[in-house]
């Protein structure tokens, strides 16, 4: 699941729960998780490493 799809069914949920105040704290969430996941440190999950990372 991408994080876009991720944000779009949470606050889509939020929304359908009466919460519509959650979606500025759900779009944090999405932004923070993009940060980390680009980090130079992050590896992927599957194992296998980024093209560029991989070169060093």
């Amino acid at each position: 699941m991408t994080i876009e799809a991720w944000l779009a069914a949470a606050v889509a949920d939020a929304e359908r729960r009466g919460l519509p105040e959650l979606k500025p704290l759900l779009e944090s969430v999405a932004a923070s998780t993009r940060a980390l996941r680009s980090a130079d440190w992050c590896d992927r999950a599957d194992g296998s490493r980024d093209e560029a990372r991989s070169e060093e």
